[in-house]
């Protein structure tokens, strides 16, 4: 990798190290947080919550300058080890102009959540080069009642505990389909497409030229799935990728007379034929509560030339100890 490739790692979290649970978008449930933490602690970790974590709000009551300070005094806590969002919804993205990059990566540390933190993940990637992981909240995955589904718990524990590359994820070959076949490298950056686009022109949407694009979404029209692939296509960053991966979207293409096709098709639509990059559709990743958790800026490879197509995790996302 080139020497201005670098990422920062976080270290990884060993039994006895302290969670806080935080709200850079909708607040937890209290039952669910009360739950999620119980399940934390019984893993062997200590769990903290910051303030406004339970503080009911609409989506433009909470108090934006409040929630930021309350993230970066997670990050400069040398007593929290982790940072876990409690839930997605709406919020993350108020919160960009109001966090001291320098700082998080002077003090890099775990953080997980999903959905709507997706504008927090890029953030961190983009303008800090912080590895974090986008795939399970506290408030839904982990206070479930029979526990957290067994694909989420698994990887989530294996990406943010372990120092070695996870290799090949676990995709159900049943669900593949190689839309266009080929192999690449580049850094994986999973995301949920609507907070993706809602980041382009801001300085808060990292480099994607290279990378191994993985996208999902819920709720979305079919005219607005392919508004959003359009506006990845004229803002060139469908251009720069080497790599296109398609998780799972939820409750998108139900029947429709507008678009009586599927994902494959609009993407196909979107690229034409001028793209030679490796596309994948079928990656568990997704708003389904079966899902992976991922690291957010690790090089990874996508295969769709194989017999049976892969995506893989190349290198650490965490490290046994911050270096200096």
């Amino acid at each position: 990798m080139a020497a201005d490739d670098v990422v920062i790692k976080p270290r990884a979290l060993r039994h006895g190290d302290r969670i806080a649970l935080v709200a850079p978008s909708r607040p937890g449930a209290a039952d669910r947080l009360s739950a999620a933490a119980s399940y934390l602690q019984n893993r062997g970790y200590h769990v903290a919550e910051s303030p406004h974590v339970r503080i009911p709000r609409t989506y433009l009551r909470g108090d934006d300058t409040a929630r930021a300070a309350e993230l970066m005094a997670c990050f400069l806590d040398d007593d929290i080890d982790a940072l876990f969002c409690a839930r997605g919804g709406y919020g993350s993205g108020r919160l960009l102009d109001r966090l001291d990059y320098g700082a998080i990566a002077a003090n890099p540390k775990v953080l997980v959540g999903f959905s709507d933190t997706t504008a927090l993940n890029l953030a961190l990637y983009g303008c800090c080069r912080l590895i974090s992981f986008s795939g399970a909240v506290s408030d839904l995955d982990l206070a479930r009642q029979e526990g957290p589904e067994e694909l989420t718990e698994s990887s989530l524990w294996q990406a943010v505990t372990s120092t070695a590359p996870l290799g090949s994820l676990p995709l159900d070959r049943a669900d593949l389909e190689v839309i266009k076949p080929g192999r690449s490298r580049g850094r994986l950056v999973p995301a949920t497409l609507a907070l993706l686009c809602s980041q382009i022109g801001t300085p808060y949407l990292p480099d994607l030229d290279d990378a191994i694009l993985l996208v999902e979404d819920v709720d979305e029209e079919p005219y607005r799935l392919d508004r959003m692939l359009n506006q990845l296509r004229l803002s060139g960053i469908l251009e720069g990728l080497n790599g296109l991966a398609l998780g799972q979207f939820r409750n998108c293409f139900k029947e429709s007379t507008v678009w009586p096709h599927g994902l494959a098709e609009m993407v196909a639509d979107a690229l034409g034929e001028a793209t030679d990059m490796p596309i994948l559709a079928g990656i568990p990743y997704g708003h389904f509560s079966r899902r992976l958790v991922i690291p957010v800026g690790v090089l990874a490879e996508l295969d769709t030339e194989a017999s049976e197509p892969a995506l893989r995790i190349l290198e650490e996302a965490a490290v046994d100890e911050i270096p200096g």
